[in-house]
């Protein structure tokens, strides 16, 4: 083949793929796959108080847990790590289930992203589930760690809260067909923001491309328009999500 003919047949191939819609990064992020309630949280009836209702919080503010799967050491370290982060900012202790705990995390590793159940139940083992990637990517970021661990803790997504029309706007023209149900927002008797008003770095908080049907923001900030590049953030917690864990336990002010 000549080079002109090299030419005119690169020239359409890449024509082609700038043709192609841009893919959402729904397929992309972990916690938006699992398929529950916002993507990662599973709920009952009755969990939707988790925030103010003090029987959604873990008694003596311990989480018991257990490894039902079993996680190369370098995998389980990294849980552990993200438990240590909570530990280290708050009156939260992460402690291993024995035989006789009856109210305990199980902690998984199955396929089907990252997902958890929100806030303590009173019956039964909860679900806390981490899809095997290597440490730091998919489910196996530090931040997406201590994200479901919150959500066990008792807390909702950032951008569910009452005032969130404020500081942020729900694109939903560019959300995918069928995912407009996960950006509920839940009113002030449900949540609470323990005054700490809205945090776009919050690591609860979506990415601005959150369940995007072309590559475009579904979340856009209206206060900040740098926030964009920060919200959904899994580093770990901002300051504001370490001041409500504590507001919310009760936790004493370290000095």
């Amino acid at each position: 083949m000549n080079l002109l003919g090299s030419v005119i047949i690169c020239t359409v191939l890449w024509g082609f793929v700038l043709a192609l819609p841009l893919i959402s990064l729904e397929e992309t992020d972990p916690e938006l796959t699992a398929g529950f309630v916002e993507g990662d949280m599973i709920l009952d009836t009755v969990s939707r108080n988790g925030l103010r209702a003090e029987v959604y919080r873990w008694p003596n503010n311990t989480v018991y847990y257990k490894f039902f799967t079993e996680f190369d050491q370098e995998h389980r370290d990294h849980i552990l790590r993200g438990m240590k982060m909570i530990e280290d900012v708050s009156c939260i202790r992460f402690e291993e289930a024995t035989k006789n705990t009856k109210r305990f995390v199980n902690i998984t590793g199955n396929a089907g992203g990252c997902s958890s159940t929100v806030g303590y139940r009173s019956k039964g083992s909860q679900s806390y589930n981490l899809q095997l990637y290597p440490l730091d990517k998919g489910c196996f970021r530090l931040g997406t760690i201590i994200h479901e661990f919150l959500h066990v803790l008792g807390f909702y997504h950032m951008q569910s809260t009452a005032n969130r029309d404020e500081y942020v706007f729900i694109n939903e023209t560019n959300v995918k067909d069928g995912k407009l149900h996960n950006f509920k927002k839940y009113d002030a008797e449900t949540v609470d923001d323990f005054d700490q008003g809205y945090d776009y770095a919050s690591v609860l908080h979506y990415s601005a491309f959150a369940f995007s049907a072309n590559g475009e923001m579904t979340i856009v900030p209206l206060k900040d328009a740098d926030a964009a590049a920060v919200m959904g953030q899994r580093v770990g917690m901002s300051q504001s999500d370490i001041n409500r864990l504590n507001l919310m336990y009760r936790c004493p002010v370290k000095v």
